[in-house]
């Protein structure tokens, strides 16, 4: 029997996680879709995501493809599967695509973005999805950062062990980022939104962590210049905390990504 190829878009709290990618005795956003498309289907699928999300992380459009042979409707896999998933993953869209889409493969982008407030204590309602900082911090410093960021730069100081297979060819560490804004949204919370053509793990929280050094004055600006061009991680800031992490959006080629001032748009 010929296979469809399902893509899916979906959004997850990433709380109750140990990330997306399927671990052995471990909950995880691929491994609980996976288990829920088989009892819908009785059909074994593996999923393919468009990345890999840390524990704790969120995602509102987190893009995965699977190839099935039943020929239940697409829309069963978005008001079926919701039915049975649990109420922290939903899936917003599902349809059919051509055999050659694959959702990682075929990105040509992300956009991510991380909140965080002034807060000398965290309110219970903002734990999960925000990162609260006790010290003040000089907003202005963090933004005067943003520049040795923009464009193609090897990342190697901002990425966490185990990032990818270094016995590998490939692009290594380099990754080309389009667009990085500080945006206030509100008294005392902010949000940080970086967009670009790949990331390495622990990429954002390590380049979030490293500005904090900075905004907090225990890192100097031209610090963080010499920490971009050193490739060395031990010269880098702590890891900020994953709940302040959103994978925002993912683009294909049927939305090409725009270099402008407003970072990635989509036609």
């Amino acid at each position: 029997m010929t296979k469809r190829r399902i893509k899916l878009t979906l959004a997850f709290d990433g709380t109750s996680y140990c990330g997306w990618q399927r671990q052995r005795a471990q909950t995880t956003v691929q491994g609980m879709l996976e288990e829920k498309i088989a009892e819908l289907t009785g059909e074994t699928v593996a999923l393919h995501g468009a990345g890999r999300t840390d524990a704790g992380v969120h995602a509102l459009a987190m893009v995965a493809h699977f190839d099935i042979s039943s020929t239940i409707p697409c829309r069963a896999f978005k008001y079926g599967l919701n039915s049975m998933l649990p109420a922290d993953i939903r899936i917003m869209r599902a349809g059919k695509v051509d055999c050659d889409f694959h959702a990682r493969r075929n990105a040509v982008g992300k956009c991510y973005f991380y909140q965080f407030c002034q807060a000398e204590i965290m309110l219970p309602t903002s734990r999960l999805y925000w990162v609260g900082i006790k010290k003040t911090f000089d907003l202005v410093l963090m933004e005067n950062c943003l520049p040795f960021i923009i464009g193609t730069h090897d990342f190697s100081s901002f990425e966490a062990s185990g990032s990818r297979d270094v016995t590998r060819p490939g692009r290594g560490a380099v990754r080309r980022i389009y667009s990085a804004r500080f945006e206030n949204k509100s008294p005392g919370k902010y949000r940080f939104t970086i967009c670009g053509n790949g990331f390495l793990r622990h990429m954002v929280r390590n380049i979030v962590g490293t500005l904090f050094e900075v905004g907090q004055r225990r890192l100097t600006t031209a610090d963080f210049r010499d920490i971009v061009a050193a490739r060395n991680r031990s010269m880098a800031g702590p890891t900020a905390p994953p709940q302040g992490l959103f994978l925002e959006k993912i683009f294909y080629n049927n939305n090409p990504i725009m270099e402008s001032n407003n970072g990635l748009t989509s036609n």
